[in-house]
């Protein structure tokens, strides 16, 4: 078994004075391609680069027929080369004929070469292209040989990311780096954006690639891994995590990834291939990446996330490069690209430069959603390899209304999404001629529009839009951008100003709906087998009553002299209820005696989320001074469907029979004991879900305040009485569909109602 001649520290000294010469690129991947093959002791070294059709063409080769250069190519997946960049993985042969992915290309002249070494080329996980050798002679090669390849292919791929190997791509077969790419996730935040890349978390840019004294660069590497665990150690240790922002859970993570020994002995070995320990962590990370990109399983791919984080951090140890973004440095049209953002840290950002956000991570119920929606800045999620797939300063357009993303889009694309741009801001010029017009169906039904708000910025929608009042307040979200619990004196400043800007307009605020997906940094994480069926909500401020009275503390004092409305959330039962109103209760008159003046008008409710509430209606409806439908919860407990879950999100539909039934005993229960009732879940703020809504005889719902101009032109055409009629035959015709969603929308088309 033959081993490299002199060893991968000579190789890559060579490959060093090769990069560094004053000739053309394709003078120097010649001489890249000569340099692999004489120190590998192989017949053949070519170089296959993924092209913007995702193809892989020959760029350079030594050993094969050189007039087959740039003329011979491949699609990803065929042969075996195609095998290797689709599969992110090296394959070693000493029978390379026998394989059943070989692909014989007679211009090549490779039929004689029986051995076969090939690695990807990549970078960030992406596969750039592929680095092959080959022998005549059947031929086992070593680790150390496929070691010394790997690294050579990620000298490769940072030439490749430089731009050094434009020039030789022709007309039409730009290099993959500058491919367009078409990516689909989840829609976060309705709207469109078009700008260019600014990643939240920048890659640390690695300059030096190549090792002096390998002993020293393991020296630094040992170093780093040392501080890297101590700085972990010292948070947990200390228990200061609200100061980092992470919770204790991810940092114990983290320190067991710290101290993997597998992990660690890689980084190890590839330095000692001669590369410096930051371009180790690097390689190592990529070819991890690379892998685990392609697994289905959701813990392996959550275990990825760890350690691309503890390589960063690794990364910014080696070379004292700070982390994130200069907030101040947001150039103009900015599409922040992130694998997962804190909503504070989205706050952190000048919004009249933000164009749209794009990331690895985050559903629609996530955290980051809410405040984007609550920006107006379009967003979308779970685009798999976001932060690879992208260079800081790429064109891209964010599609928040379809869920897709354009990465360096081809002129045509771009035009398109400027049109649909320019078409959505001509319709959001219609409906602002809507504004001051009253919210009346064309059969003189009157519909309260109100929004839905969680933070002060969200006030000024209240006069955009000429809404109603806030139907829902999100008193959650001051506690997540914090980085400590907030006293009762914040959370009453904050309530107070809120009220101020509402005026006479109401404002319900909802007590704190934490747990589940809503986990506190400064919290204790409490790991349970279905959170969202858990210990949350009301459930945590009835088991721990000094956080429930203290925020109702602050409502109080905050609605001295006013109006106020506070709603309870997650309430199963009607004795859930009772119980929070009695601490309420107990709070006002603690306030009386201290001489703070009572509200002048103090309403609860109820949000009506739970299933179980649906067999207590007329008690509920008896007991609240109101009630409001959490249709996002009512829906996915109802269908036993998580919502954040794909495989099962899309098999139930909130305009089933079944959905609609449910919501229609809630809103006669409501009529029948005379309690107002309210819609401020999602499906109260889409227009044809709304209009359904409408037909069941709901007259006020809270929404986004983007919603409201599509909501009030679609009910100021609707005949309320006509679609009452129509949707009170179909839910009672035993042969009807059992989905009503194209029978409502044939209705909305026969009569103009725009949905």
């Amino acid at each position: 078994m033959r081993g490299a001649l002199g060893g991968p520290g000579v190789l890559l000294r060579r490959l060093r004075e090769v990069m560094a010469a004053s000739i053309s690129p394709q003078e120097r991947l010649d001489r890249l391609v000569v340099l692999i093959a004489g120190n590998l002791v192989a017949e053949v070294c070519s170089v296959y680069v993924l092209r913007e059709d995702g193809s892989l063409e020959l760029y350079a080769t030594e050993g094969l027929n050189r007039e087959a250069v740039h003329l011979t190519t491949m699609r990803a997946g065929e042969g075996l080369v195609g095998l290797i960049a689709s599969e992110a993985e090296p394959l070693a042969l000493s029978d390379a004929q026998a394989h059943p992915a070989f692909s014989y290309r007679p211009e090549t002249g490779e039929e004689v070469y029986r051995s076969f070494l090939g690695v990807p080329i990549l970078r960030g996980g992406a596969v750039m292209g592929v680095l092959v050798i080959q022998n005549r002679a059947s031929r086992i090669y070593s680790e150390e040989e496929i070691e010394t390849l790997q690294t050579t292919a990620m000298i490769m791929a940072e030439m490749i990311a430089a731009g050094g190997l434009k020039s030789l791509a022709a007309p039409g077969a730009s290099i993959g780096l500058d491919r367009p790419i078409h990516g689909v996730g989840v829609s976060l935040a309705d709207g469109v954006g078009l700008g260019h890349a600014v990643l939240h978390e920048p890659r640390v840019a690695i300059t030096n690639l190549i090792a002096e004294n390998p002993t020293a660069e393991v020296n630094r590497l040992e170093a780093a891994i040392g501080e890297m665990r101590a700085s972990i150690d010292e948070l947990i240790e200390r228990g200061d995590v609200a100061h980092t922002g992470e919770h204790r859970d991810v940092l114990e993570t983290f320190r067991m990834f710290a101290h993997d020994q597998g992990w660690l002995r890689r980084m190890r070995e590839v330095v000692l291939t001669g590369l410096t320990a930051e371009a180790a962590v690097e390689r190592v990370q990529s070819d991890t990446r690379a892998r685990m990109l392609r697994q289905t399983d959701p813990y392996l791919r959550e275990r990825l996330h760890d350690l691309d984080d503890l390589a960063n951090r690794l990364l910014r140890t080696l070379t004292g490069k700070a982390n994130g973004v200069a907030r101040e440095d947001l150039p103009e049209n900015a599409i922040l690209v992130a694998r997962s953002m804190g909503p504070a840290a989205l706050l952190d950002y000048d919004r009249a430069r933000l164009r749209g956000v794009l990331l690895e991570e985050g559903g629609p119920a996530s955290h980051i959603a809410i405040v984007a929606r609550a920006l107006g800045i379009p967003a979308v999620g779970e685009v798999v390899n976001a932060t690879a797939l992208v260079q800081p300063g790429d064109a891209i357009i964010v599609d928040g209304q379809a869920g897709e993303v354009q990465i360096r889009p081809q002129p045509d694309v771009e035009n398109a999404y400027k049109d649909k741009a320019r078409l959505r801001a001509r319709k959001q010029k219609q409906y602002e001629k809507l504004k001051e017009l009253p919210a009346v169906t064309r059969d003189g039904v009157g519909i309260t529009l109100q929004i839905n708000a969680g933070l002060i910025i969200d006030m000024p929608n209240i006069a955009a839009t000429a809404a109603s009042g806030i139907g829902l307040f999100r008193t959650e979200l001051q506690f997540m951008v914090a980085q400590h619990m907030p006293t009762t004196a914040e959370q009453q400043a904050l309530y107070a100003a809120v009220l101020d800007v509402a005026g006479e307009r109401p404002v319900t605020f909802r007590t704190l709906d934490i747990g589940g997906d809503k986990v506190l940094p400064y919290m204790e994480r409490i790991e349970e087998e279905n959170p969202a069926l858990g210990w949350r909500a009301i459930r945590i401020g009835l088991d721990k009553p000094r956080l429930l009275r203290a925020q109702l503390r602050a409502m109080l004092r905050a609605g001295a002299g006013r109006n106020l409305k506070i709603m309870l959330p997650m309430v199963a039962t009607t004795e859930e209820f009772r119980r929070a109103r009695v601490i309420l209760r107990r709070e006002q008159a603690m306030l009386e005696k201290q001489g703070v003046a009572p509200p002048r008008d103090l309403r609860v409710g109820v949000m009506v989320e739970v299933p179980s509430l649906l067999f207590e209606l007329q008690e509920i409806a008896r007991e609240a001074d109101f009630l409001s439908i959490g249709t996002n919860d009512l829906m996915q407990f109802l269908f036993a469907a998580d919502r954040e879950n794909k495989r099962v999100a899309d098999r139930f539909d909130p305009l089933s029979v079944g959905a609609l039934r449910a919501l229609r005993r809630i809103v006669d229960a409501a009529e029948e004991a005379r309690c107002p009732v309210t819609v401020c879940g999602e499906m109260g703020g889409r227009p044809l879900e709304t209009m359904a809504l409408i037909g069941l005889g709901y007259r006020a719902f809270s929404m986004s305040a983007a919603s409201i101009g599509p909501v009030k032109a679609m009910l100021r055409a609707l005949d309320a009485g006509k679609l009452r009629e129509r949707l009170d035959w179909m839910l009672a015709s035993p042969e009807g569909t059992i989905n009503l969603r194209p029978q409502l929308a044939a209705f909305a088309s026969e009569f103009k109602v725009p949905v």
